[in-house]
Formats: C-alpha cells, sequence, structure tokens
C-alpha cells in the first residue's frame, strides 16, 4: 500500500468539495478545478479533510499502484485553488530580453524574429524589470508546468556559455570549450 495514498488531505477553510460519483470539483477563492476519480476508489469527505481509500478489494493489488497518484492529484487540486502554482524562468545571454503585451509574450531570443507566445486560459504571465525572468502562475499544476516547458523550449540553455531560458535554481553543467580542449591535450 501507498503511504502516501493513506495520508489525509486537510481543506483549508476557504476551499469546498463537491464529490458526485465518479467527479470531484474543488472550488476554492482562487478558482474551481475538476478531475474524474479513477474506479475503484472512494473519495470521502470527514470534517475538514479528504480522505482516499480502495474500494474494490478484488483489485487492490492494481489500484495501489495509482493510490498515491490519485492523492496527489486531489491534493494539487485543493492547492491550487487555495494557492495556486508558480514557476520562474530566467532568460540569459547578451541581447536576450522579454516583453509582456497583455497575455502575449514577446521573446527576443537572439534569432531573426522574435517569438510570440499567448499563454492559454487559466495561466498568467508576468515579466519583470529587467525584462529577464518570467513568472507563469496558475492554479492547476500540470498546466503551469507545461506552459513553463514550452517556453524553455524556444531556446533551451546551451552548455558553453549558459545561454537560453532555464528554470529558477536550476543548474546547468558547464563544458570546457576548445581553446580548454587543446590546452589540456598539450599538457
Amino acid at each position: 500500500m501507498s503511504r502516501i495514498g493513506k495520508q489525509p488531505i486537510e481543506l483549508p477553510e476557504a476551499v469546498t468539495v463537491v464529490i458526485d460519483e465518479r467527479n470531484i470539483v474543488v472550488t476554492g477563492p482562487k478558482g474551481e478545478l475538476k478531475q474524474r476519480l479513477m474506479p475503484g476508489f472512494v473519495l470521502e469527505q470527514k470534517e475538514n479533510r479528504l480522505e482516499l481509500s480502495i474500494a474494490d478489494k478484488e483489485k487492490e493489488s492494481e489500484l495501489s499502484q495509482y493510490y498515491g497518484l490519485m492523492r496527489t492529484l486531489v491534493a494539487n487540486m485543493v492547492q491550487g485553488v487555495s494557492e495556486g502554482f508558480s514557476k520562474v524562468l530566467e532568460v540569459n545571454g547578451v541581447g536576450f530580453r522579454v516583453n509582456l503585451q497583455g497575455q502575449k509574450l514577446e521573446l527576443n531570443l537572439g534569432f531573426s524574429h522574435p517569438i510570440l507566445y499567448t499563454a492559454p486560459e487559466g495561466t498568467e504571465l508576468a515579466v519583470d524589470q529587467n525584462q529577464n525572468t518570467i513568472t507563469v502562475s496558475g492554479i492547476d499544476k500540470q498546466m503551469v508546468g507545461e506552459v513553463a516547458a514550452q517556453i524553455r523550449s524556444f531556446k533551451k540553455p546551451e552548455p558553453y556559455k549558459g545561454k537560453g531560458i532555464k528554470y529558477q535554481g536550476e543548474h546547468i553543467r558547464r563544458k570546457a570549450g576548445k581553446a580548454a580542449a587543446k590546452a589540456g591535450a598539450g599538457a
């Protein structure tokens, strides 16, 4: 059995949960999220917490694979509607900059043309004053991660100078260039 799946999910005061047969609807101050409950699981609300259990004891060995996943999906919904999620991206490189016009992001990344990216519904983009940090935020953790990954894919960080778009706190392993490789080979 999953240790994560057994843990109850604490509900903040402002969050309400509606559970009908197979659907879960979580509503909070930041919005509303819906999720379909996998067959074989039962989600019960007891006072100010949610408890997930396996209903079909015959298929318990098969369902135990998804026990922790299902609990984490519901917990992320609760956290998303109460606090939200965000990812921060850093743009590194000479002449690389980012502008935000409404919900359209204009990325100048050393190409002959700027890249225009429109944020999908449910996510918000913010750019700092220095035009080198992008913050992606929203209530759906999967959507926030997907948008951040799409923006990062426009110019992934390269290992020689570290130019490109990276996550805040991400460590880029650096390689020695040709000059350093020649100096090491001649010794």
